[in-house]
């Protein structure tokens, strides 16, 4: 995969990277229900076989757990992939989660994913969520000296919009934004795109396939057969009246990838892909099997009549929601 350069770092990342949120495993509240370690391992090894060169995972991913399978993962590896990690979501002995943006909490969270991430450096560390958003500013000046004191390469955010941004920028410049990007979830088109482009932020977008919903491989009998603990139950997109809605854009990317010898996933990847604002996309990989349905994504272009009908599809379905009933 041809590397791009990931805002003002000096990362040459591919584009696509390895999203590490399904192997944390289950028991937490954005859980994906219980994974198989061997096989997660398997799925990371078989997407760096593929020409992957990144790693995003989080602290909060099974209270720690993904970042353990990651670093299992890596073990010995040469070339090493780079490893993005994320703070600002905590816990204790009850496993509540919060949130925390202050200094000292920051420093105790990144010290215990060097530890579990077994490493002396992160690569990429960024803020999880903006939240409480009056400590931003707290929260971005720690990251700024954990950067300084050589425990991070470079510092970025997720989930920030434009105004938020624009905040921590003028404290410490920001390497990179993750946010939520689909042909299901748009809103980040209107400024929070076009404000990382215009300031020179990497964008690594995540859920590019909504959550498996736009993979081509959903259906009504395999989301009634997850688990209880799995957070996709409860979300809407996996519910009427929008499921029926989404199973059918899945449909059309899959007859589209047809005429590639593609999945409907590399379809909807790809699509992401095109916007000139985003730079890489994380996928998450359960299995080999997985991978090899998504690695074509960075090299497939859309064609201008297949985003049309991509566009035209969209617009029919959202017409057809609000039409009176």
């Amino acid at each position: 995969m041809e590397p791009r350069k990931l805002g003002n770092s000096n990362l040459q990342i591919t584009r696509l990277g390895v999203g590490a949120w399904a192997i944390g495993g289950g028991g937490w509240d954005f859980g994906w229900g219980p994974q198989d370690d061997s096989e997660s391992i398997r799925a990371i090894q078989a997407a760096l076989d593929a020409g992957f060169n990144w790693i995003d995972t989080a602290a909060v991913y099974g209270f720690g757990h993904s970042e353990e399978i990651v670093a299992r993962a890596i073990a010995g590896r040469h070339p090493r992939p780079y490893v993005f990690t994320k703070c600002s979501m905590v816990w204790g002995a009850d496993r509540v989660i919060g949130h925390s943006l202050k200094a000292a909490s920051i420093t105790k969270e990144c010290e215990a994913s060097l530890r579990r991430l077994n490493t002396d450096v992160i690569d990429l560390y960024q803020i999880h969520w903006p939240n409480p958003d009056p400590d931003i500013e707290e929260g971005w000046m720690e990251l700024a000296r954990l950067k300084e004191q050589g425990k991070v390469r470079w510092i970025g955010v997720s989930n920030f919009d434009a105004e938020q941004l624009k905040r921590a920028a003028a404290i410490a410049p920001i390497t990179s934004l993750q946010p939520p990007y689909s042909l299901l979830r748009r809103d980040v088109e209107h400024s929070i795109l076009p404000y990382a482009q215009s300031q020179g932020i990497g964008v690594i977008v995540y859920s590019p396939m909504a959550s498996g919903l736009l993979s081509g491989a959903m259906t009504r009998e395999r989301i009634s057969a997850m688990p209880a603990d799995d957070w996709r139950r409860r979300h809407p997109n996996f519910r009427e009246p929008l499921l029926s809605r989404n199973l059918r854009i899945a449909c059309l990317l899959r007859e589209i990838g047809g005429r590639h010898g593609r999945s409907a996933g590399e379809v909807a990847i790809a699509w992401t892909l095109k916007n000139p604002a985003v730079t890489a996309a994380i996928v998450g990989v359960r299995s080999g099997q997985q991978v090899a349905g998504i690695a074509g994504a960075a090299e497939l272009k859309l064609s201008a009549q297949e985003i049309s009908e991509i566009e035209e599809a969209l617009k029919l379905e959202d017409a057809m929601a609000s039409a009176p009933r």
